[in-house]
Order: C-alpha cells, then sequence, then structure tokens
C-alpha cells in the first residue's frame, strides 16, 4: 500500500510524477504529494485527499524541474491530512523522502533527534528519515542512507531527493516493493509497474535490503554493506493498456468480464497433451517427496484467504491430504507444527502482501517447502519460494479483487490434481473429466456474465438494506464468505457469511422480515439440507436471492427463493469458480446503486505491506 514514483531525466518532472500516481492511487488515495528542484530550491506541494485535490491545488501551473519524488497514501501513522501527506522533509528543506511501510522503532529515533534539535511537523513515523538523513549526512547520500537504513527497524521502500546533490535519486526497499525503470537518458522508481509501462518495460526488481542509486545516464544496484549488485533485467511482457478501463466504467468490472480470458491464461500449457492430466513445470518436488507428504498448509489474507479455502475441499478430495488454512496474520503467531514433511502453499495476488511474506518465512524457518501462488512475477514471495505458480490474471487495479480470485481458485485445482497424479489417488478417468471440464470453464464464465444483467432488479429493490447474509454449505460456504466480503468492502454494506448448517445455532435471531439472504446451492450432495435452510429464512421473512446449478434436481430451491440465478452445470469441485461471478456483480452493482467509489473503497488499498 502506498505508491511512489520517482524521476529524473531530461524531461519535466512533474507531469511525469503526477501521471505515475495516477497509475497508483489504488495503493492509497487518503493524500498525495510531489516534491522537486526548482531554482535551487526543494518546492513541495502536498493535499489531504485524492489525487485530484493536488491537481487541483497546482491551478494548472506545474514547477519547472527535471527531478522529483511522489507519493499516494494509505494512512497507517497519523490523520490522512496535509500536513501528514508524504513527501516529508527534514529541518532545512534540504532533502525530502516519500516512504512505504513502518518504521517500528520510530517513537525513539524521534526523542533522540529532538533532544539533537531537530524539530517535527507530522505524526508519521516517515519524517524521521529525513532528519535522519540530516543528522548522518556528510557529503554523500548513499553513504548517508547506508547509516540510516541501519538504524531504522521495520519495513520501508524509500526514496530520497537531496538538494544537495541534485543530480541524482536514491532508493532503499526492505519488505515493501520498489521498482526501477530505465528509460534513455531518463531513470525512474516506482511500487508497481503500472507507473512506468507508458516510459519503458525494461526494469530491475530491487530485492531486499538493496539500494539503487540513479541518475539520468546511470543506474547502480549495491547491497546492504554498499558493493555493487548485477542485475538481472525484467522486461514487463503486457501491455499498458491492460491497466486501462477500457471503456469500462470501473477497472472492477473490466475485471470482472476479464475473467474468461484469465482463467483462459492460467491453463494455458499446464494440460497435458489429450487433457489426460495437469503438467506443472514449475514445481520442482520430487515423487518420494510427494509421497510422504503428509501435512499441507494453506495461508493467505482477504480474498485470498478464502481461495485457500476452497483449496482445503479440492486437495482433500483429490489428493487425499490433510490441510488446514490459516490467515496469514494468526500463522506467523501460533507457533504452527509445520516441519520437513509439510508443504505451505502461500497465496498473494501483489506477492508482496507483508503477513503473507512473513507466514511464509516463518514455515521457511521450520523446514517446510513453500509453494506460492501469486500473479506478480519476480515478486518477493514467488523469489522466497520453493516452488512458484503463477496465475496469470493480468494487472488487477481495482482494490476488490476479481479475477486474481478467480485464477487462484484454478491454482488450487492444478495443484490438487497434480498431487493426485503422482499420489495415485484419483482414477485415470476422473482426472481426464475433470481437466476437461477445467478447460470448458472460460467458456462458461463467459456465459454466467452474458447473462449478469439479471441481477438488476435484485439490486434496485435492496440497495438500501443495511444488513445482509450469505449462508452455503462446503464449498458454497467458502464462496459465501468471499461474496459477502466484496459486498463490504465495496458498497459499505454489512454482509456475513454463515454456514448454512449454523442457522439454527444462533445466526436465525437475526432474521428478520425483509433481510436479504444470498443462498448458494451448487453442490447436488448438499441441495437436500440447502433446501430447508432456505425455507428456514423464508419461514422468518427473508427475501432470497439463490445461485444454483443449471439443471439442479432440487426444484424445492427454486421454488421457495425468490430469485434464483442459474450458472452452468459442471463438476462440484469446479463449481467455485462460476458461482463467485453473480456475488461479484452483485457487490459491484450494489457499490454503484449506491454511489460509492468501487475501484477506491474507503479505507482500503490495494497491495497491503504493512503488519
Amino acid at each position: 500500500m502506498c505508491g511512489i514514483v520517482g524521476y529524473l531525466g531530461g524531461r519535466q518532472a512533474a507531469p511525469i510524477l503526477l501521471e505515475g500516481l495516477q497509475k497508483l492511487e489504488y495503493r492509497g488515495y487518503d493524500s498525495a504529494g510531489i516534491a522537486v528542484i526548482e531554482n535551487n530550491t526543494i518546492k513541495l506541494e502536498k493535499k489531504a485527499g485524492k489525487l485530484a485535490q493536488l491537481r487541483g491545488k497546482f491551478n494548472g501551473y506545474l514547477p519547472d524541474s527535471t527531478i522529483g519524488i511522489g507519493h499516494t497514501r494509505w494512512a497507517t501513522h497519523g490523520r490522512p491530512n496535509d500536513v501528514n501527506a508524504h513527501p516529508h522533509l527534514d529541518c532545512s528543506g534540504r532533502f525530502a523522502v516519500v516512504h512505504n511501510g513502518i518504521i517500528e522503532n520510530y517513537l525513539p529515533l524521534r526523542e533522540w533527534l529532538i533532544s539533537r534539535g531537530h524539530v517535527f511537523r507530522s505524526e508519521t513515523d516517515t519524517e524521521v528519515l529525513p532528519h535522519l538523513i540530516e543528522e548522518f549526512y556528510r557529503g554523500d547520500l548513499v553513504q548517508t542512507m547506508l547509516r540510516v537504513v541501519d538504524k531504522v527497524n521495520g519495513s520501508y521502500a524509500l526514496v530520497v531527493l537531496s538538494l544537495d546533490e541534485p543530480g541524482r535519486l536514491v532508493g532503499v526497499r526492505r519488505d515493501s516493493p520498489l521498482v526501477v525503470g530505465l528509460g534513455e537518458e531518463e531513470n525512474f522508481f516506482a511500487s508497481d509497474i503500472p507507473a512506468l509501462l507508458s516510459h519503458t518495460r525494461r526494469t530491475y526488481i530491487l530485492e531486499d535490503g538493496e539500494m539503487a542509486v540513479l541518475t539520468p545516464e546511470r543506474v547502480e544496484v549495491l547491497d546492504g554493506g554498499g558493493s555493487p549488485v548485477e542485475k538481472k533485467l525484467f522486461m514487463v511482457q503486457w501491455e499498458a493498456k491492460q491497466a486501462e478501463k477500457n471503456g469500462f466504467d470501473h477497472f472492477m468490472l473490466k475485471e470482472i468480464y476479464e475473467q474468461p480470458r484469465a482463467v483462459r491464461d492460467t491453463l494455458s500449457g499446464r494440460i497435458a497433451p489429450g487433457g489426460s492430466g495437469v503438467v506443472l513445470n514449475e514445481i520442482n518436488m520430487t515423487g518420494e517427496y510427494l509421497r510422504r507428504l503428509n501435512k499441507i498448509f494453506i495461508t493467505a489474507c482477504g480474498t485470498a484467504y478464502h481461495a485457500g479455502l476452497v483449496g482445503k475441499y479440492v486437495i482433500e478430495s483429490l489428493a487425499r491430504v490433510p490441510v488446514e488454512v490459516d490467515i496469514a496474520s494468526e500463522f506467523r503467531y501460533r507457533n504452527p507444527l509445520v516441519d520437513e514433511n509439510a508443504l505451505t502453499i502461500v497465496i498473494s495476488q501483489s506477492g508482496e502482501t507483508a503477513d503473507t511474506l512473513a507466514a511464509q518465512r516463518e514455515a521457511k524457518r521450520r523446514g517446510a517447502r513453500v509453494l506460492a501462488v501469486t500473479n506478480v512475477v519476480d515478486s518477493s514471495v514467488a523469489r522466497e519460494a520453493d516452488d512458484v505458480l503463477y496465475t496469470w490474471a493480468g494487472p488487477e487495479i481495482a482494490v476488490a479483487s476479481t479475477k486474481a480470485y478467480s485464477t487462484q481458485l484454478v491454482a488450487m485445482y492444478l495443484v490438487g490434481l497434480y498431487l493426485a497424479q503422482h499420489r495415485g489417488t484419483l482414477p485415470a478417468g476422473e482426472i481426464s473429466r475433470m481437466v476437461e471440464e477445467l478447460r470448458q470453464l472460460p467458456d462458461k464464465v463467459n456465459a454466467v456474465l452474458e447473462n449478469g444483467r439479471n441481477i438488476l432488479e435484485f439490486v434496485r429493490r435492496h440497495c438500501n438494506r443495511p444488513s445482509f447474509f450469505y449462508i452455503g454449505r462446503g464449498l458454497d460456504y467458502a464462496v459465501a464468505m468471499e461474496g459477502a466480503l466484496k459486498l463490504k468492502e465495496i458498497s459499505y454494506i454489512h454482509a456475513e457469511a454463515y454456514a448454512a448448517g449454523e442457522l439454527k445455532h444462533g445466526t436465525l435471531a437475526l432474521i428478520v422480515e425483509g433481510v436479504p439472504v444470498v443462498a448458494l446451492a451448487t453442490q447436488p450432495a448438499l441441495n437436500k439440507k440447502m433446501a430447508s435452510n432456505i425455507k428456514e429464512v423464508k419461514a422468518r421473512g427473508a427475501t432470497v436471492l439463490t445461485v444454483i446449478t443449471g439443471g439442479m434436481e432440487e426444484a424445492s430451491i427454486a421454488t421457495a427463493s425468490d430469485k434464483v440465478i442459474y450458472i452452468p452445470e459442471t463438476h462440484p469441485a469446479l463449481a467455485p469458480v462460476l458461482a463467485v461471478v453473480p456475488l461479484q456483480l452483485l457487490a459491484y452493482h450494489m457499490a454503484v446503486a449506491r454511489g460509492c467509489d468501487v475501484d477506491q473503497p474507503r479505507n482500503l488499498a490495494k497491495s497491503v505491506t504493512v503488519e
């Protein structure tokens, strides 16, 4: 979370910084600011609110400079106001810093700096950085930054602009992403690739502890001790237009409609010839390891955690290995029983999620092999994992995840089938049948999208309800959790998901006349029970929207429901990929009807790189 942009070269910096921040606003939008060097002075402009507020402050005038840094903020320390917005300056106005992450020891550092005569203006942890630079600077910004990072604890990606060295920018990262963009007689910093794509596809991905020193002509990367590092060039393969709306009203809607393509790309090259099984050349586990595997842990956050819940059902069913799913922020603190015989699967769209990365490191410390499922090539979880399965969803800009989730589900199916093949737990005919159903998923997702407007009347009638409930059994319960999260994230409606069998154990007390209940009924073995649960809430006055598989025998489910959304028939294990689409559309249209900011919901950010 939070977005960083830096530029130096021959062009005007301010328009490039503002354009880059616009591409990164999904990472944080509580405030924004830029700092450039103009007339031998650091010119600083920052403003609370979205980037449009900062643009308005310029009132058509942009400073004349060819070097600068910018930031869009998701607030952690200090309220989102003008003073706490980045960049931050030292006392003398000679150094400006933008920073993502958290400086954990900022309080003792702040007290020490105050004792040394430094004056603080903000409530942020970040402000200790420019004051530390001022305190330690002796004519060499690189040597100064080596001293500074030795003093601070926590996570950071930071970039420094110096009036004393106006021809270069210095950036450092630890546990928060920072990318260098390589241009012709110009170079860039950014916390994510979309900010760079209109200028270059040639990048360096900085690793933890690395420092990059940029001039217009040269990029030097140093390790934590200040020694040069030979970096591998990373060429960005996707097009800049993939990070644009392309005629859709919102990125979220565009990304929902990109799911057939995203699912197809995730499957591409991973189906064996003739559809006899799956091929995962990215995974290098030996047959002996797979046979003695006795436990799998899946750890993730938010939407990715919900994908992991589906993964538990699928892997246990197909590969007959016990699977435990943990929220990553809990996993690392509960002394998990992980050892060398346990595989840990971490799921993260960005590959930079702080809690997931910490859980991964804890599993590695305990001897476990780690398989990362991520959307971002060369991200932190990918680099530190033993095996990586990329989802190939393409850039996801909306804060609420959609296509990343569906491709994470597909990754879970591929892993489950891969393990089943190698462990001999599923007949060849059943594997082939599931593979064939996997191949048909993109077309079936498209069919669900073609009927997407069927939900609009339900939205119109219920968009002002204060609360929704989602119910399901088995895999449907996992999908219900994701549906409820989507509604909460972007429409700000209270929504809770319950295992349908738990209704009578307390939840029915909240079911009163007119309360909307979204029911999922895609699992044939459980739908007689689901029919009873739907009738239970109907008997207490609920209005029921049911997502059901076409051809389902339980006609009583449809007749008991007020509104039915049909999805195509598929293998029951694969139904979550189809069932989640109407729930995504429901959340989207609810948010639009309520006038909410769909792509940038309040208090949230896309990539959570702080604990």
